[in-house]
Formats: structure tokens, C-alpha cells, sequence
């Protein structure tokens, strides 16, 4: 199981509190040092990394958490080998709108370990018959290069971006929505610079 950034940095706090002071902090403690005002919310990240098997408790005890070292998965993760996309902004499945590069990452280590990848959640319905819709997130690979039939992320008119399928025609690009209510956008291949390929579709519910 893969931590979130919160229970990280419990994670890394209580470690390296143990590591200067001797024991365990207390919740009121954790809760100061990583600037979290409810005892609550401290005690949910502490039980969810019980559960994850990062750390145990002795409830017969005050100062009574003790980290064990992780292992597999999670041991990857706390080394810091955790792949973490980055998520470039928004991308038109609709008509193509501004390419807009925002700080965020969506962390992905389980699915892939390429570093020439990266994450943008997709606006509008044009690619909904390959159940790709409004507020979904698409995995891409940087590529200037596409196969026919391929779905890429492509730049037009070298500032707008679009999520379509590709086709190449003689000296003309046709970029081919997936919904039977919209027309392709047909221009000259010199006006249109690939960003990469789709590899993954991801939904949140």
C-alpha cells in the first residue's frame, strides 16, 4: 500500500524525533510539529500507518509508538524510489484550449518507472467513445513520433493543446475526435507538434 504525502512526512517526523530525543513524540506533539490542529487528524494518520505495518503501539504505555522498518513496497517509497508524474495542467477533449504547465504531481509508483512521463486531467467530451470524459486523468508519454490510430497529445498551432487520435495524411494531419457529434481538425502537418501518447486512462470516483 502506497503512503499519502501526509503519512509521510508522520512518518518521517516520529523517525526523526525518536532519532534526536531518545522516545516517541506524543499526538499533541506530532500534531504541533507538523502544524495539524486537531488530535483527531493525528490519530488517523498514526492508525493508518499502523495498519500499513510502519509503526505499533503499546496502549498500556504513554509515548508508546515504536516504528518498525518497512519492507517490499513501502520500503521503495520511503527511500524515496516512488515515482512522482507530473501533472502539466489541463488538456481539451473538446475544442483545443491553452496548454497550461501547473506545480503538481500525481504520484504513481506502482504504474510506471518511466521519468518521460507525465499526467494531465482532460476537459470536454471529444474522446468520450473511447470513455475518456470531462474530469479524467490521462498518463502520457513524451513522444514527437505517433503511429496512426494512436491517441497523443498534440500542440496546434504551436500554443494549443489537444487530446484526439492521430492520423497522418500525405502533408496533412487529421487529428480525430472519438465522439460521433464532432468533426476532425484537419491542418497541415507543419502546424502540428506532438507532445506524447496516451498510455493509461485514470478515474476518480
Amino acid at each position: 500500500m502506497a503512503l499519502t504525502r501526509r503519512q509521510r512526512q508522520v512518518y518521517d517526523y516520529i523517525a526523526e524525533f525518536v532519532q534526536k530525543n531518545g522516545y516517541s513524540p506524543s499526538f499533541e506533539e506530532i500534531g504541533e510539529g507538523l502544524g495539524l490542529s486537531s488530535l483527531a487528524t493525528v490519530h488517523k494518520h498514526i492508525s493508518n500507518l499502523e495498519r500499513k505495518g510502519l509503526l505499533r503501539r503499546d496502549y498500556n504505555r504513554s509515548r508508546s509508538i515504536d516504528l518498525i522498518a518497512p519492507k517490499g513496497k513501502l520500503k521503495q517509497a520511503l527511500n524515496g524510489s516512488a515515482v512522482a508524474i507530473p501533472l502539466m495542467g489541463r488538456i481539451a477533449a473538446g475544442r483545443p484550449i491553452e496548454a497550461v504547465e501547473t506545480p503538481e504531481t500525481l504520484s504513481f509508483s506502482d504504474f510506471t518507472r518511466s521519468k518521460e512521463v507525465f499526467a494531465l486531467k482532460v476537459t470536454g467530451e471529444s474522446m468520450k467513445d473511447e470513455a475518456i470524459v470531462d474530469g479524467d486523468y490521462v498518463l502520457v508519454e513524451k513522444s514527437e513520433t505517433a503511429q496512426n490510430g494512436d491517441i497523443v497529445v498534440a500542440l496546434v498551432e504551436g500554443y494549443d493543446a489537444t487530446l484526439k487520435r492521430f492520423y497522418k495524411e500525405g502533408s496533412q494531419i487529421r487529428l480525430q475526435p472519438s465522439n460521433a457529434a464532432m468533426k476532425p481538425i484537419i491542418i497541415p502537418a507543419a502546424s502540428v507538434q506532438l507532445q506524447g501518447r496516451v498510455i493509461a486512462v485514470l478515474r476518480k470516483y
